[in-house]
């Protein structure tokens, strides 16, 4: 059965790994991206990285914050004074992330990071909250990836209907979910949707569509297990 993945492919070993644990359970998983990132306040950031004393830690909500730090470092001699005397000091404070795929780029800083296994940002939240008081600064925003509707187009014209659908945001949902409902037509009601959370499963709610999934977390192989939960014959 195939299996239909709104992300970006993140490869590992060669493979993506979601498409990797959802083939050992016998699906064909196919990626689409459906968001594309623009940078912002990257100067703004920088003159935040390069006051530790006056933090108590840090929080990266995706691997696109982490992904931040680093283009902050790649200018004018940065990540030198990073690696000098910046690391230092903020690995000897708290560093939270969600999910396993931002707390391995945090690792490449060389920083170690707390909270992966929390689940999702709501349950991290609640912990953070107790111990420290917060600051926010947007690095990044999300846009709509431009070869959604081609790519989309291309996958049903070859693929058909997926026998599942996974979303991995409320952003991928909304910037996909209208080519969705006009490629599939009222074959959308045969599809199983899948979320990577409960954020995404609650849009998902909102937009009237039946969630069969939702990743007990944010892993490759808690989703391919639900995926292949939901995909299973029901007996009567």
């Amino acid at each position: 059965m195939k299996v239909l993945l709104l992300k970006d492919a993140k490869e590992e070993r060669g493979q993506d790994p979601y498409v990797r644990e959802l083939g050992l359970r016998g699906l064909e998983a196919t990626l689409i991206p459906v968001l594309s990132f623009e940078f912002l306040s990257l100067p703004t950031f920088w003159e935040k990285l390069s006051r530790p004393e006056g933090y108590g830690g840090l929080i990266f909500t995706s691997p696109r914050a982490v992904e931040a730090v680093e283009l902050s470092l790649e200018q004018d001699g940065k990540s030198e004074v990073w690696r000098k005397s910046l690391r230092e000091t903020w690995s000897a404070k708290p560093v939270y992330v969600v999910g396993n795929a931002t707390a391995s780029l945090v690792k490449k800083l060389g920083l170690e990071a707390e909270g992966e296994s929390s689940g999702n940002a709501e349950k991290l939240a609640e912990c953070i909250c107790s111990r420290i008081p917060m600051e926010s600064i947007i690095v990044y925003r999300k846009i709509p990836h431009p070869g959604i509707q081609v790519n989309l187009d291309s996958y049903y014209s070859k693929q058909g209907i997926p026998a599942s659908i996974a979303f991995f945001s409320p952003s991928g949902l909304t910037y996909s979910l209208e080519h969705i409902r006009e490629l599939s037509g009222s074959s959308i009601e045969q599809i199983k949707f899948a979320a990577i959370g409960p954020t995404t499963a609650r849009a998902l709610a909102a937009q009237g569509l039946p969630v069969s999934c939702t990743a007990e977390s944010p892993t490759p192989q808690a989703l391919a297990a639900g995926i292949r939960t939901a995909l299973q014959p029901h007996s009567s």
